[in-house]
């Protein structure tokens, strides 16, 4: 223990340097499991939507309309916030999806407070919802 204290005396900036990259890895490794307690992967989504879940998509709605997964609803994130959620039931799954998974998990975390305990957020978002080459609805282009 002696050997341990002299180092640490000897080397007060590798200890510090240490033990703050220790801190910060335990910090990351407990936001990354706090976080993955909200997300769902495309599967479980897919396997939630079949069994009637309501997606709730939080982009702006220029994105909406530019694609967005069958049957979704499209609101902002302050809405959901000033509780808004009248078009949601409490009683059923809800998939929160934005463009990337970010926006989704805290609105999801906003549903959960307010009463939501099915709500969880799509894992990567639509990026990860095409990555999987799943549908979405689109306006139809007129050809001149």
């Amino acid at each position: 223990m002696n050997k341990l204290l002299e180092f640490a005396a000897a080397n007060p900036y590798l200890v510090t340097g240490t033990a703050l990259m220790l801190i910060a890895v335990i910090a990351f490794e407990l936001r990354l499991r706090a976080r993955s307690a909200f997300e769902v992967t495309v599967a479980e989504a897919i396997r939630m939507i079949n069994n009637g879940a309501t997606v709730v998509d939080v982009r702006e709605a220029t994105q909406f309309s530019a694609g967005h997964i069958v049957g979704a609803i499209n609101t902002m994130p302050a809405e959901l916030a000033k509780g808004e959620e009248g078009k949601i039931k409490k009683k059923r799954a809800v998939v929160v999806v934005c463009g990337t998974g970010g926006e989704s998990i805290e609105s999801a975390r906003k549903l959960r407070s307010a009463g939501f305990d099915g709500a969880f957020s799509l894992g990567g978002g639509l990026d990860a919802w095409q990555r999987e080459n799943q549908p979405l609805i689109s306006p139809k282009r007129v050809k001149a």
